[in-house]
């Protein structure tokens, strides 16, 4: 393991962040638009966010980066942009997490399907080692390859991130199958947590797809396969139609109330994922303790 994150876990069960997509879609990001030229373009938006989960309590807060591969710029044509909104996405972190709290450089799917044959190994590969090398220039204390559903991509994702000699976190959604309990390729979390160790993965873990209580049978599969503890940034529940509008009900107390169960699971990392906000964060720090 690396001596960044034996360090980190010495301290205790780390608090996460919450979402970032809802967060700047109250600040005027348009549905279905990506955040990603807000690193540049409203830098001061980024940073609000950032700084609202240091203040609500995140021991560990993630970074404008999750769509930032070279590949997913280049849906947009801003791929020549890869190091310069990687760097200033991490900056902006940095600058609100000051010297307390850790940042984490987030990395994304590219949306293209090896399987498919639409991109190589090669190109895949590549594309996340200049993403990752941008986040390393900005400074991150580590990088979370999230939000996968491919195991081959979180694989290539994690090699190319641990070119940078930085931490590693690999974390996969199990939202399919009967169960609710395999990735979209139908892959089972036991699977999905060797392909990330395989790879390098400092720590495995699971974020987004389903609600919190989802979280806790996948928690304790994950530690039994790696040993430690396990990254868990759950949902807020599941959306919900109301009046016209997709809405999360969950409460901020019914979320923290399994954060308990969670940490007896097995999870040494815990925030959220969509639908969360820096109010469901703070519940999270009130019962895991300062």
């Amino acid at each position: 393991m690396h001596d960044t994150i034996q360090e980190i876990l010495s301290r205790g069960v780390q608090v996460l962040d919450g979402a970032w997509g809802t967060q700047f879609q109250q600040k005027g990001l348009p549905l279905g638009q990506s955040p990603d030229l807000w690193n540049i373009e409203q830098p001061e938006k980024v940073l609000e966010v950032a700084k609202s989960y240091v203040d609500a309590g995140s021991d560990i807060i993630i970074t404008n980066t999750f769509g930032c591969s070279v590949l997913t710029l280049k849906k947009s044509g801003q791929e020549a942009r890869v190091h310069e909104l990687n760097e200033a996405g991490v900056r902006l972190s940095k600058q609100a997490a000051g010297d307390r709290v850790k940042v984490f450089a987030s990395m994304g799917p590219t949306g293209y399907l090896l399987m498919m044959g639409e991109v190589t190994e090669d190109e895949m590969f590549e594309s996340f080692r200049l993403q990752a090398e941008g986040m390393k220039a900005g400074g991150a204390d580590g990088i979370v390859v999230e939000t996968m559903c491919d195991p081959e991509e979180a694989a290539i994702a994690i090699r190319a991130a641990k070119t940078t000699g930085l931490p590693v976190v690999g974390c996969m959604v199990f939202d399919s199958g009967e169960n609710l309990d395999m990735t979209m390729m139908g892959t089972t979390v036991e699977d999905a947590a060797r392909a990330m160790l395989d790879a390098g993965a400092d720590i495995i873990g699971s974020n987004c797809g389903r609600g919190i209580e989802g979280f806790l049978d996948v928690c304790r599969r994950l530690h039994a396969v790696s040993g430690e503890k396990v990254w868990i940034k759950a949902n807020r529940g599941m959306p919900e139609v109301v009046n016209g509008e997709t809405v999360y009900t969950q409460t901020a107390e019914q979320f923290a109330a399994y954060i308990p169960e969670l940490i007896e699971s097995g999870a040494g990392f815990v925030g959220g994922c969509c639908g969360t906000s820096p109010e469901i964060i703070r519940a999270v720090r009130a019962k895991v303790g300062v």
